[in-house]
């Protein structure tokens, strides 16, 4: 498989990334999936070719190494790299929308409408609610495969001798696998990188929360002085001032409607996306 794809299509992620974003996805290309191209694949090469039982019986060592590997190393994590950085790659298609539909206004209005994003890039309205679902699935996908790991595996090792006694072995046999000491150093690498990658995800889940809530508040105590000053305030010119003090975080907006006459929440649906 062809893994620069995606490291050339997740370059792009970085522009639209928090600090922690950053470090995420440097953590997953070079200590996930190089370690999985330069070395993994490798160890695991010749697992089933030297998977050797004390028994000569036809078929007794496929049926016990089918038992002990029913799901081969290599290839859960080939699939649990591309569940992960999947939803980035959400974030960079939601940024290039908002790219063409900005396109489109200024065909359609003129060059000097107004915009409809003052940053496309810029994680605000639809585009936070996206980057924040991707957090909440990145992290979701790691824990889930650490689980499907641990309970393939128990601890995450393999032990040197494995007994089998699966038909059509005669009785209960011996069966030694392949350099188990290697495979186990880099199974535990794998497993503490990926409980890494999830405790940042859960951080900058944290922190883009905690930094929209301090804006929500502070956009409120905005308003409250303004409201105190006016408190008779009840024209529609006023609740269009009103809608203008709210700070465009509290609309989920990317920029502040003009104003408009009948309608003036309108223009502030339209930029939810």
């Amino acid at each position: 498989m062809n893994w620069g794809i995606f490291e050339g299509l997740l370059s792009g992620v970085n522009k639209y990334s928090t600090a922690f974003g950053r470090i995420w996805l440097s953590l997953v290309f070079i200590f996930r999936i190089m370690v999985y191209l330069v070395t993994a694949e490798r160890v695991w090469s010749d697992d089933h070719k030297d998977f050797d039982c004390n028994t000569r019986q036809p078929g007794c060592s496929n049926v016990c190494f089918d038992k002990f590997f029913p799901v081969s190393h290599v290839r859960l994590w080939a699939l649990q790299l591309i569940l992960v950085t999947c939803p980035s790659l959400l974030v960079v298609m939601h940024v290039a929308y908002r790219e063409a539909r900005e396109k489109k206004h200024r065909e359609a209005a003129g060059e000097g409408s107004g915009r409809l994003y003052l940053d496309p890039g810029k994680k605000r309205g639809g585009l936070w609610w996206t980057y924040v679902c991707s957090l909440v699935f990145k992290a979701g996908v790691d824990a889930a495969f650490l689980y499907v790991f641990h309970s393939f595996y128990p601890k995450y090792t393999l032990p040197p001798v494995v007994k089998c006694h699966v038909a059509p072995c005669p009785n209960i046999v011996d069966c030694f696998i392949s350099k188990p000491s290697e495979k186990n150093i880099f199974t535990l690498f794998m497993v503490v990188t990926a409980a890494i990658c999830i405790l940042l995800n859960l951080v900058e889940l944290a922190y883009l929360v905690s930094k929209r809530c301090c804006e929500c508040l502070a956009a409120r105590r905005a308003r409250t002085p303004y409201k105190e000053h006016h408190p008779d305030c009840a024209t529609s010119s006023c609740k269009q001032d009103d809608i203008l003090l709210g700070d465009l975080v509290f609309l989920e907006s990317d920029t502040h409607p003009p104003l408009l006459s009948d309608h003036p929440r309108d223009h502030v649906k339209k930029t939810i996306l």
